[in-house]
């Protein structure tokens, strides 16, 4: 499968979804563009900050590598709800993972242990025991064409 590159890739800056910084980006794609995986997320406990989307196709990256993502992007909150949507995606075998970036930071944030401090939801509602949870758990076939996914973000 040929990967997507971000704009961070090409500027040759790699980042991890739990330590990372700047911004998300949506890259060009090679993809029709009627390839949507179009991801609802509720479950949001406020409208602060941004909500930081990526979406994987191998287990090797999931959900921490945020660099190994075919695509990383940001989304606006609204009544505690968020649209992340991935358009141009080549069909195969993904995970999405997302994180309510409450401080707009650009990383999820964690306690002395590495408790998430903020949200953090899995396609299919994947939930992990005892760390992140298992691309197998989260990922799912894509066929083409559109597809819609809803998250729901949890807490601890």
């Amino acid at each position: 499968m040929m990967r997507m590159r971000t704009g961070w890739r090409a500027a040759g800056v790699t980042a991890a979804l739990v330590a990372t910084c700047g911004a998300f980006g949506q890259t060009p794609t090679l993809a029709p563009a009627e390839n949507v995986i179009h991801v609802e997320i509720s479950g949001l406990r406020n409208d602060k900050g941004q909500m930081l989307c990526a979406l994987f196709s191998s287990a090797e990256a999931f959900p921490k590598k945020a660099d190994k993502a075919v695509v990383r992007l940001t989304a606006k909150i609204a009544d505690r709800h968020a649209v992340c949507e991935f358009t141009g995606v080549m069909p195969g075998t993904y995970a999405v993972s997302v994180v309510h970036d409450e401080n707009s930071n650009g990383k999820l944030d964690t306690n002395f242990i590495g408790m998430p401090r903020e949200g953090v939801g899995a396609s299919n509602d994947a939930k992990g025991h005892m760390g992140p949870p298992k691309f197998s758990a989260a990922s799912f076939r894509y066929e083409g064409g559109r597809l819609d996914l809803k998250i729901h973000v949890n807490y601890l």
